[in-house]
């Protein structure tokens, strides 16, 4: 079992609402210069889960299952940046009003930008839930530290689920399993953000034949990725030999700069976190939710 500060961290609550999804034009203009008109971000997904692919969906930017938010209206308030932040992925969401009162779900990532936090629930509980029902998060793991790992940095993440994550020490290292690696140059809109305690950064898809040949057309929502020479410590940038894992929360986008959503779970540039590939690296298989339920 891996040395923490378990004893030591806050859990605290912190509430939101289900929100709408949001239109701020007519319509948005993709990559290639071609309007479209789809579904994206906010409401609830009843056909889209954790484990289902993060391609080919008629889409852009689409979150599985519920999103949610402190605040609908004024989405960069010092509530929704809280809200945003202090949830972890794995955190237990419990509903707090309306008919699907008392249901409970997982929090299994956080959208940067809309600042959503996008939370897993079963079909018999989505069915009964509406627009701005208030949803209380168990909010518990920003302040993580692995004793024995002092220059990894654990962003976001449940302590509960380090041990269901296959995670392996070898050779002086913290071994995380990963569905795949993805090279820095593919990484894009949400570099350069401050922190790396809320919201995500995209894999950029406009070269579709790169991202066929790496295989990245294959990830699904709840994988666990490496991002190679990526430093999240502090903010997302390049740096050669660093290493970040974390987690695909949203699907591709048309958007140039944009693509799969990753938020942010260990970052190392010392060469104490590696990776091993794993097909099952999915937070959906770990904890039995969305398409594994």
């Amino acid at each position: 079992m891996l040395k923490t500060n378990l004893d030591k961290l806050v859990k605290l609550s912190v509430q939101g609402q289900i929100t709408p999804p949001l239109q701020r034009g007519a319509y948005r203009v993709d990559r290639e210069g071609v309007p479209f008109v789809l579904p994206g971000t906010g409401g609830i997904s009843y056909n889209v889960k954790v484990g289902d692919s993060a391609f080919g969906w008629a889409g852009d930017h689409v979150e599985p299952c519920v999103s949610s938010a402190a605040t609908i209206d004024d989405r960069g308030s010092a509530k929704n940046q809280a809200y945003n932040t202090l949830s972890c992925v794995g955190n237990e969401a419990v509903v707090i009003s309306g008919d699907a009162k008392g249901a409970k779900g997982v929090v299994t990532g956080t959208h940067g930008g809309i600042e959503h936090v996008i939370i897993d629930f079963a079909d018999e509980d989505l069915d009964k839930m509406v627009i701005e029902d208030k949803i209380l998060i168990r909010a518990f793991g920003q302040g993580l530290e692995l004793s024995d790992y002092p220059g990894i940095t654990v962003r976001n993440l449940d302590p509960g689920l380090l041990d269901k994550l296959g995670i392996e020490e070898q050779d002086g290292q913290l071994i995380v399993p990963v569905v795949g690696k993805i090279p820095a140059k593919l990484m894009g809109s949400g570099i350069g953000s401050a922190s790396t305690a809320s919201g995500d950064y995209d894999i950029t898809t406009t070269d579709q034949e790169e991202i066929k040949a790496l295989g990245i057309d294959q990830l699904k929502f709840g994988d666990l990725v490496a991002l190679e020479d990526s430093d999240n410590r502090f903010g997302r940038s390049y740096r050669r030999g660093a290493l970040t894992v974390g987690i695909i929360v949203h699907s591709d986008c048309l958007l140039a700069g944009h693509g799969p959503g990753v938020t942010t779970l260990f970052t190392a540039i010392d060469g104490s976190l590696g990776v091993r590939l794993d097909p099952n690296a999915n937070l959906g298989k770990m904890l039995k939710i969305g398409r594994y339920r």
